[in-house]
């Protein structure tokens, strides 16, 4: 029952109305009997200022960002997260004692699935497309010690300018750009490959996969960050060829997960966060 003690938090977007949050966090305060909410927040890019001094005044605990605030929202925050600053992009506000601090789980959540099959130490990595969850995902790699890492763009310009600036941010040097219709020709130098491309994402999803998957082996963990449908085109193909393949849901509860602490200071079960998610897909 919500009373007048009850904690707020939430998730901010425009449009919003898709967000899978609200189910996964409320079922984690539910399992865990906490006195909070979680509810989703339609915000026009032109309000986002107005929305964080709002939510300092209302007594927010925290909002998760998603597009298109991850990057706009910065120059409103107190204090960002130093991971967050080099990526460049916040998907997590905490409010505390009056500061609005951000970070990005992003990049964290990926990691997290990804360790759930293997470690990331010395590994060789293909990363396909070069948008904002690539940028998460490559900065979060990073500090986790891989041998190299390969961006996979159609554009090589976009591709470049993230190389660039994980150079300029890091002492990484293992870095470079294949063209995407050509990944296929160093799927067998890598270790593990992520998709952070909407290719295959519903209700587009009976198309090709943003790469060749003939090179494909048991060798490697494919990973698609895509959610809907549980399995890509991509995911489908790789595990037909005998590869370790993770879904976005991982991701999407990984990063998640992380939020929930970052705001409550407690720790939710992944199983609370993927029941509801898997209630809620399949509804669609």
């Amino acid at each position: 029952m919500i009373t007048g003690k009850t904690k707020v938090a939430g998730v901010i977007g425009h449009p919003i109305e898709h967000s899978m949050s609200p189910p996964m966090h409320n079922n984690a305060y539910k399992q865990l009997n906490m006195d909070y909410v979680y509810v989703a927040f339609h915000v026009l890019p032109e309000d986002i200022g107005e929305l964080i001094k709002s939510s300092k005044v209302l007594g927010i605990q925290g909002l998760n960002v998603t597009i298109p605030h991850k990057t706009t929202v910065i120059p409103y925050l107190d204090e960002i997260d130093e991971t967050a600053e080099k990526i460049g992009a916040v998907n997590t506000i905490q409010f505390k004692d009056g500061i609005a601090k951000g970070y990005n789980t992003d990049g964290i959540g990926a990691i997290k699935s990804i360790q759930q099959y293997t470690a990331l130490k010395g590994k060789d990595v293909l990363i396909v497309g070069a948008g904002g969850a690539s940028k998460a995902i490559a900065f979060t790699l990073i500090n986790e010690k891989i041998k190299s890492l390969t961006i996979a763009n159609r554009s090589k310009e976009n591709a470049q300018k993230l190389i660039d600036n994980i150079k300029k941010q890091t002492t990484f040097e293992k870095i470079g750009y294949q063209p995407i219709n050509e990944a296929d020709e160093i799927i067998g130098d890598v270790d593990i490959i992520i998709n952070t491309t909407p290719i295959g994402m519903y209700p587009k999803h009976e198309v090709e996969p943003p790469i060749k998957t003939d090179k494909i082996t048991d060798k490697h963990i494919v990973m698609d960050i895509i959610y809907n449908p549980l399995e890509t085109e991509l995911l489908k193909q790789s595990r037909l060829n005998g590869a370790t393949t993770i879904n976005g849901t991982s991701m999407l509860i990984n990063q998640g997960l992380v939020s929930f602490e970052i705001f409550t200071g407690r720790k939710a079960s992944y199983e609370s966060f993927e029941e509801a998610l898997l209630e809620q897909l399949n509804k669609g």
